[in-house]
């Protein structure tokens, strides 16, 4: 099957073309309107969608060298995301499946971060996965396709607004996530003592209380201070996130003695974290898929991708397909 993909749930616009289950293109247009504000602008995000969608996708299709004829599908993010991101490729989707009588096929976003890992991994089942974005943080058990069980979720901020909401007090600039990536991988991750929120029971997450404690801690320090050691406070909180997400998913792959961990969503890119979850999957005996860099935040490799996996099993949407803002 040849599948289009297409994706626009928030700042970035992205077309990809599965030929033959193998990804033949993956174009993304980033939105750097944004980075002024310290965050996205939904209003700002949805225009900026619906100058450079049909581009985006005419790139795509010619980096693929295939044409709309032959085409099988087309695959879209359906939510959640913003409304107005959302409304953009739909409405584009829509009117190439119109046009070119071609099968819509509605794509739950987070269910693509996960099934991005069979761009490049064999399909296995079941498995535990670990989704960790900006907007979501959950544990799901999923014994086939788009047959799933949500073991866990944030109570609060997820892991990735953690990262942005941390790196907004430290100054860094908006995505803050890579920022402290990076800079941690020089610091010490024991210089300060930040809480664990929740570690030692169930498999829900909260970091509101990470986030606070950063607050505080910033506010009791000289500029200077942290000036001097902002690695080593990047690395401190990097140790707080990551510690409690590798020590849930372990939990989550005992409880339910799964031997397939896999790891999902834009925050996967984190390198403390690929490596603790590398060293958790040794230690416990299990394997583990993690998405390569390039399909870790949002793309529409992930959303043709899961799009192939759902027209594979006949499930196709009609023109009268909504989109949703929160996950359902």
């Amino acid at each position: 099957m040849n599948i289009l993909g297409i994706e626009s749930s928030c700042d970035d616009t992205a077309a990809a073309v599965i030929v033959d289950g193998k990804m033949a293109s993956n174009v993304i247009a980033s939105q750097a309107v944004h980075q002024q504000f310290g965050g996205v602008v939904p209003e700002l995000a949805s225009r900026a969608h619906n100058k450079t969608i049909w581009d985006t996708a005419d790139q795509a299709l010619q980096n693929a060298d295939i044409d709309m004829s032959e085409i099988d599908g087309i695959a879209v993010s359906q939510g959640p995301g913003l409304m107005g991101s959302l409304l953009v490729g739909m409405g584009f989707a829509k009117g190439l499946s119109l046009s070119w009588q071609k099968p819509l096929i509605g794509v739950n976003h987070i269910d693509a971060h996960m099934y991005a890992n069979f761009i490049e991994h064999e399909e296995v089942y079941p498995f535990i996965a670990l989704i960790v974005s900006g907007g979501h943080t959950r544990l799901v058990h999923v014994t086939a396709p788009f047959e799933q069980t949500v073991l866990g979720q944030t109570r609060d901020d997820a892991a990735g607004e953690a990262f942005d909401k941390i790196g907004k007090m430290l100054k860094l600039p908006y995505p803050a996530g890579p920022e402290i990536d990076k800079k941690a991988q020089t610091g010490d991750p024991k210089f300060a003592d930040f809480p664990r929120g929740m570690m030692n029971k169930g498999l829900d997450f909260s970091f509101s209380g990470l986030k606070t404690s950063v607050l505080y801690y910033l506010q009791d320090q000289n500029e200077a201070f942290i000036k001097q050691n902002l690695n080593n406070i990047c690395a401190s909180a990097s140790a707080a996130i990551t510690e409690v997400l590798v020590v849930k998913l372990r939990r989550a792959l005992r409880k339910h003695n799964v031997k397939h961990a896999m790891l999902a969503g834009g925050v996967s890119a984190n390198s403390m974290l690929r490596q603790k979850v590398h060293q958790m999957a040794e230690k416990e005996g299990v394997e583990v898929m993690i998405p390569a860099m390039e399909f870790c935040t949002d793309n529409a490799a992930m959303i043709a991708k899961t799009g192939e996996m759902r027209l594979r099993d006949g499930m196709t949407d009609e023109l009268d397909m909504k989109p949703f803002a929160s996950i359902r």
